[in-house]
């Protein structure tokens, strides 16, 4: 029950930070990835064999350094593990989770290819990467509307986002987007 509480706490804080004007990349960091992420991690987490306590609020922390602050981004793991920690321990939660927690947030980036060990860190890991086969949307919008590509740079870009993020996933990762991913290719035409 407290950790129905402290997870309800922990959802709001993280859709309000998305919500407030110093959030560089508005409420869609929040509507088209982080509630996705949060989403996908608690369908999958027994697919992993993870603690769905832990997947959940690492889910919903994982990119909260970023939209707290864009001068964050590059470094936006390890600062994001010092937030989660410090909003978990506000609410008193138990510091064997935290450091559980910390690690999902610290492992959680494809780009930095850490060695995930937990079947949570990989459960985030993959449900992060995972987020972007289920909005497809936001990415073109984004190459469009915000890079101004033209058409084909455009779709190009975004296959070759897709193309990074499902080769850094496990082997079960890979199995659970699989259709996404053939999708992506027939309409990006790649």
């Amino acid at each position: 029950m407290i950790y129905l509480m402290i997870e309800e706490i922990i959802y709001n804080e993280v859709k309000n930070r998305c919500e407030l004007p110093t959030n560089a990349y508005g409420i869609g960091a929040w509507d088209h990835h982080i509630k996705t992420v949060y989403e996908l991690a608690r369908k999958y987490a027994s697919e992993y064999g993870a603690n769905i306590e832990i997947v959940s609020l690492a889910a919903l922390l994982h990119d909260v350094a970023s939209v707290t602050d864009i001068s964050y981004t590059e470094e936006h793991h390890i600062v994001g593990a010092q937030i989660a920690e410090e909003l978990l321990l506000k609410e008193k939660y138990p510091e064997n989770k935290i450091e559980l927690i910390k690690k999902c947030i610290l492992n959680h980036r494809g780009s930095r290819l850490a060695k995930k060990i937990t079947p949570e860190e990989i459960c985030i890991a993959d449900s992060d990467a995972m987020a972007h086969f289920y909005n497809i949307p936001s990415l073109l919008s984004m190459v469009y509307r915000e890079k101004n590509l033209s058409i084909d740079e455009g779709s190009k870009f975004v296959m070759d986002k897709l193309d990074r993020s499902y080769n850094k996933m496990s082997e079960k990762g890979k199995i659970l987007v699989k259709k996404q991913y053939n999708s992506a290719k027939d309409i990006l035409r790649y």
